[in-house]
């Protein structure tokens, strides 16, 4: 049958018309999914400068590089930029190891391992005294590792340079994850060492807090999916158990044992009598009578009052105060009460480094913690200045030494989702890999004693001591007390070498 020409010049119109508006509204999705892409101008090219520090004792000469390793989704598609700084002493390859260093948050640059720890330059941050307008000069490092390891300080994305250069929602999906965050890290780790060729280079993974929890996992994943063998790992204290935290469980006493030693060692330290001796003797009691006297609850009437007075003698709080709590006491109470009479209030990375107390008379705190904020300014200046005035690896891009964004957005998965588990078959996998797990006495964020309690639960894996674990004078931040970083490096060469 054939159409009539008007009906069919109108049904031809109407469906140009139709392709018309399809094709505006099509290129309205592009134009808007292109208005949500990040539009970054280009990242300058790797530049390295030569430098010395004076370390263990010696001049030591060193390339210093800050460069970028680009990711890819599973199509090859460029979703963001990793930026790391190196630090690499030339003519040692290949038998000088590789240390890889990433810090915690989620949400940190890995700028506190670096200008704070083990790097060849030191900035003074995280301790009693240390203020955000120090002047943020950074100076020879008598504890780097660099006399005997290769330095890699890789910053994940969202953090130091680093970037992200999808939508937000493919931000999350790709890189503010438990796991997404494991994968494409080690895949980082592995694109330096074949870009460096040093693949057969002794290679060991650092992580510090939250890169606690990342160390064990990577390592782990370049051992089994990606095939790179680790030599060693270094946990700086490490966040190892999700589950463990304040109140996390009404029933179970963990909370109150892993907090109780740290706030002990605060104490202790605040008299004088900070001594290895003294903790066995508080370690002995938490895991004793104090277990015992909380499981027993009100079945030993009894019970409760022991628990006060020991916390009470522990501790140094008010006894009205832990009678009141039970002998539980957390640790946002602990370290807004401890420093009360002084109108201070003390940082959970080290509870005897304090700030004042802006609204000393509010029932709940109203300021941030006294470190984070003091170690912004400082280990942000510090490095800015290295990268863009001594590198010349210039861009007028922002950096992030700690992203609150990042760590808000983060999907942190389950309350049980715990690196312990990849530890234990990373370790069991190497034979010859081994572990050393370090704290500070009064860290009340990723408290000693929880990774006292995992370590002992472990086997022995054939050799005593596969898994050391060490703790130091000061908080979570203990090397940047001088006496603790160099028993820090000590232990760490022993076990390099």
């Amino acid at each position: 049958m054939t159409i009539p020409r008007l009906l069919a010049a109108t049904l031809l119109l109407a469906a140009g018309s139709a392709a018309h508006a399809q094709a505006d509204k099509t290129t309205t999705t592009v134009e808007k999914k292109s208005e949500d892409t990040p539009k970054l101008p280009p990242l300058p090219a790797d530049k390295s400068i030569t430098q010395t520090a004076q370390i263990g004792g010696r001049t030591i000469s060193y390339k210093a590089t800050v460069g970028t390793i680009t990711v890819r989704d599973d199509k090859g598609k460029e979703i963001g930029q990793v930026v790391y700084t190196a630090y690499t002493v030339p003519g040692r390859d290949p038998a000088r190891p590789v240390t890889f260093a990433f810090n915690g948050g989620p949400g940190a640059a890995s700028v506190y391992l670096n200008l704070g720890a083990v790097g060849p330059k030191r900035v003074q941050f995280g301790a009693q005294g240390n203020a955000p307008s120090d002047s943020p000069i950074a100076r020879d490092n008598a504890n780097s590792w660099l006399d005997f390891t290769d330095l890699v300080f890789i910053d994940p994305v969202g953090t130091g340079f680093s970037r992200s250069l999808v939508d937000e929602a493919e931000t999350k999906k790709a890189f503010y994850a438990n796991d997404p965050d494991i994968h494409y890290l080690s895949k980082v780790v592995y694109d330096w060492l074949v870009k460096e060729g040093r693949l057969r280079s002794p290679k060991y993974v650092m992580g510090e807090s939250y890169g606690g929890y990342r160390a064990p996992r990577i390592a782990y994943e370049l051992q089994s999916q990606i095939g790179v063998g680790v030599n060693g790992l270094i946990m700086v204290s490490p966040y190892l158990d999700p589950a463990s935290g304040d109140g996390a469980t009404a029933l179970s006493p963990l909370p109150w044992m892993i907090d109780l030693p740290s706030m002990a060692a605060a104490n202790l330290e605040r008299q004088g009598r900070l001594t290895p001796t003294a903790m066995a003797e508080v370690e002995a009691y938490t895991r004793g009578d104090f277990a015992r006297d909380l499981l027993r609850g009100r079945s030993d009437p009894e019970a409760t009052g022991r628990v006060v007075t020991r916390v009470t003698e522990l501790t140094g709080l008010d006894p009205a105060l832990v009678r009141r709590l039970g002998g539980r006491v957390d640790s946002g109470t602990y370290l807004r009460e401890i420093h009360r009479a002084d109108n201070t209030i003390g940082s959970v990375y080290d509870s005897n480094v304090t700030a004042f107390d802006p609204f000393p008379w509010s029932a709940q705190q109203q300021s941030n913690d006294p470190i984070l904020d003091a170690l912004i300014a400082p280990t942000t200046s510090a490095m800015v200045d290295f990268v863009t005035r001594e590198v010349g690896w210039k861009t007028d891009a922002r950096y992030n030494a700690l992203s609150y964004a990042v760590n808000k957005a983060w999907d942190r998965g389950k309350p049980d989702d715990t690196p312990v588990t990849d530890l234990r078959k990373a370790i069991a996998n190497d034979p010859k890999m081994r572990v050393l797990i370090v704290h500070g006495w009064d860290d009340l964020s990723c408290p000693f004693m929880a990774s006292r309690l995992i370590v002992d639960q472990m086997p022995a894996f054939g050799v005593a001591e596969r898994v050391q674990l060490r703790v130091y004078a000061g908080g979570h931040m203990f090397y940047s007390r001088s006496d603790s970083g160099a028993q820090f490096k000590a232990d760490a060469e022993r076990l390099y070498r």
